[in-house]
């Protein structure tokens, strides 16, 4: 057999940025077609509240086609800074955005007969002086801008899937132990029998993606009791932040159907796995001219993915705030339990190192395990491929090698070896996390120093706000939130 890159390739080859799931008929004739009555057009707020406002066919129709004057629906802009019914400081009654819907995030909700859902731009009602109707803490116009700077600066794209873990519970009474829906192990056959509930609401969960126009790959029961993952295929950027919105309502809905409760929340029980989004990315470009100083940390790897890695890992800490920005997503961080760790690392098929090498040469990508479900999708890619893009523009050389052996089981020569002498820690709360935002100048560039303080102001307003009297109470908070 010949020794070629070809014979080293195996599973799905994701070569370049994916043509879009969604339909490509994108006018409004096309798109409201005669089944659809009610059309929910729906934002993300800072701390990943998805809400929606729910327009009959017919009104959405008149609000696109008014000749003359801008599409959308106003909104108080409080709803950036809203947490349950407080807001954060800086924002109060005053003013409104216009909410202008994108027809390109178009999915029809199979989950809801008659339903569409569309996601949309936040822009000011009268334009500013000096920078028009854009609203610089929109948080998919943050996405669109890094993707658009990292075409023009680097000449580079991304694609990003996830990993979506979730638990399903049957009703509870507060106080009383979780009921799990499913209690075998990690996919085991016991945990997905023909006529359960739990058979019955994943399959009607994918087949609700797959009728929507979202790649599935798989679904399987997971470790932890009543856990399991619908894994969704890669797509650029902000597709993929709209796609695991959709994903996200589809489980829910899905579940409450049926009786159940869906929980993305981070870990339940100290006994047992937590709850990521695992978030797989890829880096696309044209050929670069070799570059022998790091080529020998990674040598499977090109300049630019090296690049990449090494932009992401000196400012994971930072990155940390938009990925892990609650207190309980730091139940789940912990070294040892094959959640990525705790030390800023990266490994090829290494589970305790928050950055996996996965796939075979020439078609590699990198699994980010330091995610989970409580952060906003499109605010973490934002911070990720921010982080990143800025490594590759800088042409920033990798400086760990690849881990072989988990971090925090290496000894001092061992880490000294791999680069990681002096290894950068992940943040151990999100209060560090905070901290290592607002002192990383890097990143508040990359996303903005108005967005990074409005962000950080109205996170640590949900800190608060996510407390309860025990730490029983606190899980059951977030088993309601998310």
């Amino acid at each position: 057999m010949a020794d070629s890159k070809e014979t080293q390739a195996y599973g799905v080859l994701y070569a370049s940025p994916a043509a879009s799931s969604i339909t490509n008929a994108k006018t409004l004739n096309e798109l409201l077609t005669p089944d659809i009555e009610f059309v929910r057009v729906q934002w993300l707020d800072l701390v990943n509240t998805i809400r929606f406002r729910v327009l009959p066919s017919a009104y959405f129709r008149k609000l696109l086609s008014q000749p003359g004057s801008r599409s959308g629906i106003c909104i108080p802009k409080i709803v950036l800074g809203l947490v349950g019914l407080k807001s954060a400081p800086g924002f109060g009654a005053i003013g409104e955005y216009l909410y202008v819907p994108d027809l390109s995030s178009w999915r029809v909700c199979t989950y809801a007969p008659g339903h569409a859902s569309v996601m949309g731009w936040f822009e000011e009602k009268t334009p500013l002086p000096r920078t028009g109707v854009l609203v610089d803490l929109c948080p998919r116009t943050l996405v669109a801008r890094i993707i658009r700077e990292a075409r023009e600066k680097a000449g580079v794209s991304f694609l990003a899937g996830v990993e979506s873990e979730f638990i399903l519970l049957r009703p509870t009474v507060p106080g009383l132990p979780f009921q799990f829906v499913g209690d075998a192990d990690w996919s085991c056959s016991a945990k997905t029998r023909t006529g359960t509930a739990e058979a019955t609401v994943l399959e009607e969960i994918v087949r609700d993606l797959l009728a929507a126009g979202v790649e599935v790959q798989m679904y399987h029961a997971e470790a932890a009791p009543g856990q399991y993952e619908v894994i969704t295929g890669p797509l650029p950027p902000l597709e993929a932040a709209d796609t695991l919105v959709f994903t996200r309502e589809t489980i829910y809905n899905v579940a409450s159907k049926h009786g159940l409760r869906a929980t993305f929340a981070p870990r339940l029980s100290s006994t047992s796995c937590g709850s990521g989004a695992h978030t797989h990315v890829s880096v696309h470009g044209p050929p670069t001219a070799a570059r022998p100083s790091d080529e020998a940390r990674a040598p499977t790897l090109t300049p630019t993915e090296r690049s990449f890695v090494q932009g992401l890992l000196a400012h994971l800490p930072a990155v940390c705030a938009f990925t892990l920005p609650t207190s309980a997503s730091y139940a789940r961080m912990v070294d040892g339990i094959w959640s990525g760790g705790t030390y800023a690392a990266w490994g090829t098929d290494n589970r305790e190192a928050p950055v996996r090498l996965c796939g075979p040469r020439g078609h590699h990508h990198f699994e980010v395990k330091c995610v989970d479900a409580t952060a906003s999708p499109h605010l973490a890619l934002a911070a990720i491929f921010g982080a990143g893009l800025r490594g590759i523009v800088e042409g920033a050389p990798l400086l760990v090698h690849d881990c072989v052996k988990p971090v925090a089981e290496m000894s001092a020569e061992e880490r000294a070896a791999v680069g990681l002498a002096n290894p950068l820690r992940l943040p151990q709360t999100v209060a560090d996390a905070r901290r290592a935002l607002a002192a990383d100048e890097t990143v508040r560039d990359v996303l903005g120093t108005n967005f990074v303080d409005t962000y950080l102001s109205v996170n640590e307003t949900f800190e608060k706000y996510m407390e309860s009297g025990s730490a029983q109470a606190t899980v059951e908070k977030f088993v309601q939130y998310f």
